[in-house]
C-alpha cells in the first residue's frame, strides 16, 4: 500500500486514539467504562497499524509516530491505579532517555556549537586578553579575576546562591527551547554565546597560570549543568528543524507534535539543574580541596554514564514486554502481509 493512502486511511483512528489518551490524561478518574474498552479497541488497530509500518515502511517518520502512540496508549492502559509518583518514576527510568536518543543527533548539534563557540573565545582571548571585554558582558569582564577564584563564599549565602542559580539555569534552558520557536536561529546563537563565555573565561585563565583551579571550579557542577542545556538546545534545535522540514505532514501539524515532544525534554532537565544548583551552590564555593573536587566532577559524569545505560537497557526490556503482551501485531505481518 502506498504511505500516502495508508496514512490517509487510518489517520482517523490514531487521531482519536490520541484525543482518547489525552482525555484520559487530563481526568483519569471521570473516564467511563466504555472509553476504556474504546481505548483498548484503538489500541489493538494502532498496534496492528505499527507492525505493517516496521515491515513495509520502516525508518520512515510515520513508523516512529505509531510507534510513540502505542506506546503511550500502552502505558495508559497498565498504568498501576494512575498514581502519579509512579508515571514520574517511568518517565524519569525508562522515556526521558527514549526522547534523548530520538533526538540526539540535535543534542550533538547544540553540544557541537557550544564547543565552536568555546574554541573561537578562546582562540580571541588568547590572541589579545582585552577582547575578554568584547567577548564578555561588562558585569562580567569587570569581575573576572584569575588570583581571586577559589575563595569561599560566606556560608549564609550558600542557600540563596544556590537557589539563584538553578533559577538563572532554567531560565536559560526555557529561553533556548522556546527560541526554537525562531527557525532554531535563536537557540543556535545562545549555544555559541554560552560556548563563547565560557572559551573566554578558560583562555584568561590559562594565560594567568590559574586554568587547574578553573576547571576545578568549573566541571563539579558544570558536567551536569551543561548537559542539561544542551539537551534544551537539541529541544529547541529540533522544534525549528520541524518548522522548517514538516516532512509528509502539514507544517502546523508538525510545529504542535514536536513542541509536545520537545516539552518533555524540557521537562527532563529540571532535575538536572537543580542538581548542578545545589552543586554548585554548596560543592563549588567548598574548602575542599581541588583534588577532590575534580573527582567529585568525574563522580557525576560516571553517574549521568549510569544513568543513561540504565535507561536504554529498561527501555528494551520494555519493548520485550511490549512485544510479549501483543503477539497478534508480530503474526500481523505474515498473515496480512498487504493490508493495513
Amino acid at each position: 500500500m502506498d504511505i500516502q493512502r495508508f496514512i490517509r486511511d487510518h489517520r482517523p483512528v490514531w487521531s482519536e486514539l490520541e484525543r482518547l489518551l489525552e482525555r484520559f490524561d487530563r481526568r483519569k478518574r471521570e473516564v467511563q467504562a466504555e472509553e476504556i474498552d474504546r481505548l483498548t479497541s484503538l489500541y489493538k488497530q494502532a498496534s496492528s497499524h505499527l507492525a505493517y509500518a516496521q515491515t513495509y515502511y520502516a525508518g520512515d517518520e510515520v513508523e516512529t509516530f505509531l510507534n510513540q502512540l502505542v506506546t503511550r496508549a500502552h502505558h495508559t492502559l497498565y498504568a498501576e491505579q494512575w498514581k502519579s509518583g509512579t508515571r514520574i518514576g517511568e518517565f524519569f527510568k525508562r522515556h526521558f532517555i527514549g526522547y534523548m536518543l530520538e533526538r540526539r543527533w540535535f543534542i550533538l548539534l547544540a553540544t557541537l556549537l557550544f564547543l565552536i563557540g568555546g574554541v573561537s573565545g578562546f582562540a580571541a582571548v588568547w590572541q589579545d586578553p582585552l577582547n575578554l571585554y568584547a567577548v564578555l558582558p561588562a558585569s562580567i569582564a569587570d569581575n573576572v579575576d584569575p588570583q581571586r577564584v577559589g575563595e569561599n563564599h560566606d556560608s549564609v549565602q550558600h542557600a540563596i546562591m544556590s537557589s539563584t542559580i538553578m533559577t538563572n539555569n532554567i531560565r536559560v534552558a526555557v529561553l533556548a527551547f522556546v527560541s526554537g520557536i525562531t527557525f532554531g536561529i535563536l537557540t543556535v546563537y545562545l549555544m555559541a554565546y554560552n560556548g563563547l563565555i565560557i572559551g573566554a573565561l578558560a583562555a584568561l585563565f590559562w594565560q594567568s597560570g590559574r586554568s587547574y583551579s578553573f576547571w576545578a571550579y568549573i566541571l563539579p557542577h558544570g558536567i551536569i549543568e551543561l548537559t542539561a542545556i544542551f539537551i534544551a538546545g537539541g529541544a529547541g534545535l529540533y522544534m525549528g528543524y520541524r518548522m522548517i522540514v514538516p516532512g509528509i505532514y502539514t507544517r502546523k501539524y508538525m510545529f504542535l507534535r514536536s513542541v509536545k515532544e520537545s516539552a518533555l525534554l524540557l521537562i527532563g532537565t529540571i532535575p538536572l539543574f537543580v542538581i548542578a544548583g545545589i552543586i554548585e551552590g554548596y560543592i563549588t564555593p567548598s574548602g575542599l580541596s581541588l583534588e577532590v573536587k575534580y573527582g567529585f566532577a568525574g563522580l557525576t559524569l560516571l553517574a549521568l554514564a549510569v544513568y543513561v545505560m540504565y535507561g536504554v537497557v529498561s527501555g528494551r526490556k520494555r519493548r520485550l514486554q511490549e512485544h510479549e503482551r501483543t503477539p497478534a501485531t508480530a503474526d500481523h505481518r505474515l498473515s496480512h502481509p498487504s493490508t493495513g
